[in-house]
């Protein structure tokens, strides 16, 4: 499958240490972690960021990591994605609508692989002759060198981290500006030493794929930090020994995830929208119906596409209506869509029913709350299978009536009417989809509200092993 060869090549699959657990953030829940670790002053010029992120939102400003005193332009380093989606070295201040200081680095590179996981690294040395040498970055364990910005900071410059006091945050500036929009993982700050990519990953001999490697062992040093989000009750845990532990306004337990770097679980196309434009949110789990598209239709994909002939497992997820609906099938669209229809460009939504696999078939009242499952039954006459509320409503044949399944088959959404919202669970749930009872895969993985009828998870660890 050329769809799963290239999710492979992106780093996704574990291949020995296993992250188990990543972190949710929705700007417009205005999430974010902070910490004022350190009361007294360190040293200032040598320092190294690592962190593992997954986007769910291009096109705007982004905050990864930030250090300093607040309120001031010398006093602050940060870590960002730019409103071009480049990724961003600057020592300055950042307000809402205000940016300032100088930027140290900035990519030609743009990041725009909304299905993948990134680690980034940038490391810090003031004190190298070298200037060049002072700032490195390493993206997914190779050495970024092609920047549209280059600056250096003076020999023996003080940084903006460990001033006395100096805030350290997480997903957004420390001035309540240019929140972060994705998952995030194993955010790490190593005080006192310039390290390269290679303390933090590796690549592994047989695929090539670069992945994560444990930390335990890693020294820290005083005001270092290792934020591994494993613990629900106390999400702003730092693991380093350090026990800097960081607050975390406006993040629930609902906002830990099991889509991490070792396990990448299938979340929405944020690139694609079929008909309409989709709001997106939640960690790409959530589309919200809006004004636009025929009808006001609203559709898109998800970012892993399975093979219905060739696969040897059968394929399961959930959606969570916010709504109830009058019971007309155009309400709302729920299924698999073809690789065929997305790539023909004739993805209006009746053209996209006509195909006869994907759509809300009861012709009785959707209810609220109602929970669909999708089970694609795979093998030489694919199947897929509707229920709501754990109840089979609706099956589709391939070769029966029309249907006809391709070779790469898309988890499929659409939404009518404003405000209506898609709470989709593809491996875990979008932090506002109710789950009462948890129910795993055959491998043990998801958190779904019912039994899967021995569909697997969209994950690439399932993907990896019966893709």
């Amino acid at each position: 499958m050329a769809f799963t060869d290239r999710l492979h090549n992106r780093g996704s699959i574990s291949t020995g240490y296993d992250i188990e657990n990543s972190l949710k953030f929705e700007s417009d829940n205005l999430e974010t972690l902070y910490a004022v670790p350190w009361s007294s002053a360190g040293t200032r010029t040598t320092h190294t960021w690592s962190i593992w992120v997954k986007r769910t939102e291009l096109g705007t400003r982004q905050m990864l990591l930030e250090g300093g005193t607040l309120n001031t332009v010398t006093g602050q380093l940060s870590l960002s994605f730019q409103t071009n989606d480049a990724l961003e070295v600057r020592a300055g201040e950042f307000v809402p609508g205000s940016v300032a200081g100088t930027v140290y680095r900035l990519t030609n590179r743009v990041f725009r692989d909304t299905s993948a996981w990134y680690h980034i690294v940038a490391a810090f040395d003031t004190t190298q002759a070298t200037a060049n040498n002072r700032i490195k970055i390493w993206i997914n364990g190779v050495q970024e060198t092609s920047f549209a910005t280059i600056a250096n900071p003076a020999q023996n410059t003080d940084l903006g981290l460990f001033a006395a006091n100096a805030q350290q945050t997480v997903a957004v500036s420390g001035n309540n500006g240019f929140y972060y929009n994705g998952y995030i993982t194993h955010a790490a700050l190593v005080y006192n030493q310039q390290l390269d990519a290679d303390s933090f990953g590796e690549f592994d001999s047989d695929s090539g794929i670069w992945k994560p490697i444990d930390l335990e062992n890693l020294t820290f040093g005083a005001f270092g930090f290792w934020l591994k989000f494993e613990n629900s009750s106390s999400l702003g845990k730092d693991s380093s020994g350090n026990n800097h532990g960081f607050t975390t306004p406006n993040i629930s337990s609902a906002d830990q995830a099991t889509d991490t770097p070792t396990n990448n679980g299938c979340t929405l196309n944020v690139l694609a929208s079929l008909e309409g434009s989709n709001d997106i949110t939640e960690g790409a789990l959530v589309s919200t119906g809006k004004a636009g598209g025929g009808g006001n239709f609203n559709g898109t994909y998800g970012t892993i596409g399975i093979d219905p002939f060739n696969s040897t497992v059968d394929w399961y997820w959930e959606i969570e209506t916010s709504i109830g609906t009058s019971g007309s099938d155009t309400d709302i669209g729920i299924g698999w869509i073809k690789e065929s229809r997305i790539t023909s460009g004739s993805t209006a939504y009746n053209n996209v029913y006509a195909d006869g696999i994907s759509r809300y078939s009861s012709q009785t009242a959707n209810a609220a709350g109602d929970i669909w499952g999708v089970l694609l039954e795979t093998g030489t006459t694919p199947v897929m299978k509707l229920y709501r509320n754990d109840g089979l409503i609706y099956t589709a044949t391939h070769g029966s009536g029309g249907v006809s399944f391709d070779t790469l088959m898309f988890p499929y959404i659409t939404v009518k009417g404003t405000g209506t919202d898609a709470r989709l669970n593809f491996l875990n749930p979008a932090s506002s989809f109710s789950i009462a009872s948890g129910n795993t895969d055959p491998n043990g993985y998801g958190n779904f509200e019912f039994d899967t009828k021995g569909g697997y998870a969209l994950c690439t660890k399932n993907l990896a092993e019966y893709g």
